[in-house]
């Protein structure tokens, strides 16, 4: 499994579309701050809307597909045109919210990640507030599916429209910077050819003895110009890479293995079990041991 698949496979993200806007006119939808493991996106296939957050305004654009990795409070708007009535229409899925009487000149599919781990925990708290990605083509064509299942609605629509979310947010992980129009931040570095490439390693290899010197070498670089790169393309440091994929790995093996704390401290690179409890108690608030047991108990 190649890197990125498995950092999104440690989160164990549950997607699904909320609402489909088929809208005309002017319109404004207030979202308040998203609770704990929810993170609101946005996929707009028609039409331009504006969202805004206590910090920003991004303009959405046909093709566009928004992220809120932090669930910030934000308004959608569209701000031209006359203010015209509209119906909640529910169906099996999701529900669709259209404008009555008027053909739409807006399509936007609103959804949310659901995660209850740790691991989703740290994989979107080192996104930006705001991921803002121009789909490929082929995303765009995943989008598409969208669209077609919106109008079937039957049998196997919220597992079909489930997948499609999920492969949205790995094709905006891994985007390249051209096709991003948001701020820098660690996990859409995978879409640099060679930071991509040291990051792939320390998620495959976390347990072993990663070093800036060693990340430099790999990246055929020396020392000083690859923290430059490093923090240019992610707006972070070395050290925080490192703690967060061993972090997410060993979450992901205190809940669903019964190897040792010692054990799993060993594998995700520390070389005691206080230096793991440490890097634990600040990376997630508690020790490996009562992450364990509050896991076991859905605590």
């Amino acid at each position: 499994m190649d890197a990125l698949s498995r950092l999104i496979r440690l989160v164990h993200p549950q997607s699904s579309i909320d609402v489909r806007c088929l809208m005309a006119g002017r319109f404004s939808v207030a979202h308040e701050a998203a609770p704990p493991g929810r993170v609101p996106f946005y996929v707009a296939l028609e039409g331009r809307c504006t969202v805004t957050t206590a910090s920003a305004v991004v303009d959405l654009a046909p093709g566009d597909l928004l992220v809120l990795p932090h669930g910030d409070a934000h308004h959608v708007r569209v701000t031209s045109g006359r203010k015209l009535p509209f119906e909640d229409e529910q169906g099996a899925t999701f529900t669709t919210r259209r404008t009555v009487g008027v053909e739409p000149d807006h399509d936007l599919f609103c959804g949310h990640f659901h995660f209850d781990t740790a691991a989703g925990t740290l994989l979107f708290r080192l996104l930006p507030s705001l991921l803002h990605v121009t789909l490929t083509s082929s995303a765009l064509a995943l989008a598409e599916v969208l669209r077609e299942e919106a109008a079937f609605d039957g049998p196997g629509t919220s597992a079909i429209v489930s997948s499609v979310c999920d492969a949205l947010l790995a094709m905006a992980l891994r985007s390249r910077p051209e096709h991003r129009l948001g701020t820098p931040a660690l996990w859409t570095a995978m879409g640099d050819d060679v930071l991509g490439e040291v990051i792939a390693g320390v998620i495959e290899r976390p347990g072993e003895p990663w070093t800036i010197e060693r990340m430099a070498a790999a990246a055929s670089m020396s020392r000083s110009t690859f923290v430059r790169r490093f923090t240019a393309r992610t707006g972070g440091t070395v050290a925080t890479l490192l703690t967060t994929v061993r972090m997410m790995v060993a979450a992901d093996l205190l809940a669903n293995s019964d190897r040792s704390v010692a054990r799993i401290a060993g594998e995700v690179g520390y070389r005691s079990e206080s230096a793991f409890v440490e890097a634990s108690r600040a990376a997630v608030g508690t020790s490996p041991a009562r992450f364990r047991e509050n896991s076991m108990t859905g605590g």
